[in-house]
């Protein structure tokens, strides 16, 4: 029975991780139409410029720090 458990909570955590990866690539694949019409490195929230720094460290980035940070934490 251990064996059934492992494998299912192994299958689950590929599940999962897919799941991460195509959420990461729809992002990237955001960022470039965001590219391709412009508004690449422009902050959603404030409309001022997301600082290079930002998008180095995340490239699929839509807020700057200081958007992101106001935001309110959602549980």
């Amino acid at each position: 029975f251990l064996e059934d458990g492992q494998e299912t909570l192994s299958r689950s955590e590929r599940s999962l991780l897919a799941q991460r990866k195509m959420t990461f690539i729809e992002q990237l694949q955001s960022a470039l139409v965001r590219i391709n019409n412009g508004t690449y490195g422009v902050c959603k929230t404030t409309g001022r410029l997301i600082s290079p720094e930002r998008l180095r460290l995340v490239p699929h980035a839509t807020m700057s720090v200081e958007a992101k940070q106001q935001r309110p934490v959602v549980a």
